[in-house]
């Protein structure tokens, strides 16, 4: 079934969605067949950070006119890397609160919300293990999702620990942005990463293969868990 109107992706998230680091602009770049996207994600980022610094607000403003100029409008949300930590003042209640209120939000402007939950950071522990360190908001994510009905949930936690853990802490270490840095990405990762968001993204909405660049070779080695 082809979509009537071409897709417009905005992306919300801290900084393993943004620019230098993130998987966003590896997904953006996957966008074809006059579907567009911007990717607003801003390291550091939370739910509340993203909101009072102002955006949010330009996210929402981007559906409004979007959808005035005739595209279908998503939103991708994705955070919990920064609420998490204890300095940031968000308990993990408030933390899906949040999401839900961003995903009514999106509804409101005459978008699409699509939750995701976090993306993995990439260390093992000694027993060659990946270390689940964002169990908690990932489950709040689905929380959110689940109680503001009917909005997408797009588990990236878990398919980029399945992924992670499939390759082995030594070949997950070639993703990494800087030496050591298991949170972000480098291009190469940035490149992988998105090709798991475009899966997901396509898999939960098949209308959407239209508009996002296939790789059926990066696909299967993702699905296989080769690097």
């Amino acid at each position: 079934a082809r979509q009537a109107k071409p897709a417009a992706f905005f992306l919300a998230g801290d900084s393993t969605t943004a620019v230098n680091g993130g998987w966003g602009d590896g997904f953006v770049a996957l966008l074809r067949n006059g579907a567009i996207g911007q990717n607003k994600g801003h390291s550091g980022a939370t739910t509340a950070s993203f909101v009072a610094g102002g955006d949010w607000a330009s996210v929402l403003d981007l559906v409004e006119s979007n959808k005035a100029g005739g595209y279908d409008c998503y939103v991708t949300i994705q955070f919990g890397h920064n609420d998490q930590k204890s300095t940031s003042g968000i308990s993990i209640s408030q933390f899906q609160t949040n999401l839900e209120n961003m995903a009514r939000d999106v509804e409101r402007a005459g978008g699409t919300p699509v939750i995701l939950t976090s993306l993995t950071r990439r260390t093992f522990t000694n027993n060659g293990v990946l270390d689940d360190s964002l169990a908690d908001v990932s489950e709040a994510a689905r929380k959110a999702a689940a109680a503001a009905a009917g909005v997408a949930l797009l588990d990236l936690n878990a398919a980029s620990r399945a992924y992670v853990q499939a390759i082995g802490q030594q070949a997950a270490d070639r993703y990494n942005l800087a030496d050591g840095d298991r949170t972000h990405l480098n291009p190469h990762g940035e490149a992988v990463f998105a090709r798991i968001v475009a899966d997901l993204v396509v898999g939960w909405k098949r209308e959407l293969a239209e508009y996002v660049t296939p790789d059926p070779e990066m696909s299967d080695k993702i699905a296989r868990g080769e690097y």
